[in-house]
């Protein structure tokens, strides 16, 4: 192969590599967004043999060095499928933000929720500026069962994600809900 072809194939990628690395560096990825808002992503995306769920929290209990989670699953909902849900459901087809919580029966499910699990919230507003905070799976349960915590923008109410591997949560995350 001739010296000045090779030397032009290697800038002709050279060039290529640049462009790409140049154009991937222009968008801001998906936790620089979340940093720069305050707000995770939702629903959280879950790597293979993980699923996301999400619902309400209805009880939490320790056992031993972990504490069971009883969840009621709901489909949360958007565009068409939220539009018409909600037309079936209450005859108007109006949905509020775009998203619309069909409430599925309201069977409770358990999953353990290790001391590790990954668990936010959302503080702030009233002045402050609203966003996701991470606490300890400890300071979720004095949430949900009563004792001292951080004020929350709104209450457990609005709905978690869940991320589970099998029957153990691996993130538990508060939905915003205007």
């Amino acid at each position: 192969m001739r010296p000045t072809l090779v030397i032009l194939t290697a800038v002709a990628i050279l060039a290529a590599v640049l462009s790409s690395s140049s154009s991937l560096a222009a968008s801001p990825s998906s936790s620089a967004i979340a940093k720069q808002s305050g707000f995770l992503h939702l629903p959280p995306a879950a790597p293979v043999g993980e699923t996301v769920l999400f619902g309400h929290i209805k009880k939490l209990t320790r056992k031993g060095d972990h504490l069971e989670l009883r969840f009621d699953p709901a489909w949360f909902t958007s565009g068409v499928t939220a539009s018409r849900a909600a037309l079936e459901d209450t005859g108007s087809s109006d949905v509020p933000n775009d998203n619309y919580i069909v409430e599925g029966g309201h069977r409770l499910l358990t999953y353990l929720l290790p001391a590790t699990a990954h668990v936010t919230v959302l503080t702030g507003g009233y002045g402050k500026a609203t966003s996701s905070t991470a606490i300890t799976v400890s300071e979720l349960a004095r949430i949900v069962n009563g004792g001292n915590h951080r004020k929350l923008f709104e209450s457990l109410d609005s709905g978690v994600w869940i991320r589970v591997h099998i029957d153990a949560v691996r993130e538990l995350d508060q939905q915003y809900r205007p």
